[in-house]
């Protein structure tokens, strides 16, 4: 498996975040801005939450798999696996997504002194911060699911994929 890069991530959040200044510089001048939902951040936090928990959880049982403790739960291999393509796939599409809410943010600091704005632009920038808090969740998932150092290996590289 390929690790996350992070180049990649702010690659795709500087694409989206400017392609969202420009339609909403397009769209304000055709007419009314969409709101930014509230919502966004709270369920981008839940996410982030959700890929923690799974992360220490699975940290938990390597442990204790690792140190051969008695009635320890172990962790198959294919489980770890799609934690992992969950933990990526969640940074990719939240790089997205925050780079949507970045980019109207951005826009909407030009106009903090109408508060409905104001509350938009505060909205779009919970929501970058939470997507932060993802991405940072993804990374942390990857590095507890990451295969160990391998002395044994054939090749004579010394390291395991996942």
């Amino acid at each position: 498996m390929k690790q996350l890069r992070l180049g990649v991530l702010a690659g795709l959040f500087t694409a989206a975040g400017v392609l969202s200044w420009g339609g909403a510089r397009l769209w304000d001048s055709l007419g009314t801005l969409p709101s930014i939902p509230l919502a966004a951040s709270i369920v981008l936090a839940v996410i982030a939450v959700i890929l923690l928990a799974t992360a220490l959880s699975l940290r938990t049982r390597l442990r204790a798999q690792r140190e051969r403790r008695p009635g320890a739960k172990g962790v198959e291999p294919l489980m770890a696996a799609r934690a992992v393509v969950f933990g990526q796939a969640s940074a990719l599409v939240t790089a997205l997504v925050a780079g949507v809410y970045g980019g109207a943010g951005v826009f909407l600091l030009g106009y903090l002194d109408i508060p409905p704005r104001r509350d938009q632009a505060i909205y779009a920038g919970a929501a970058v911060v939470a997507g932060i808090g993802v991405i940072a969740a993804a990374f942390f998932l990857e590095r507890v699911c990451k295969l160990p150092a391998d002395d044994d290996n054939d090749d004579g590289t010394g390291t395991a994929a996942a």
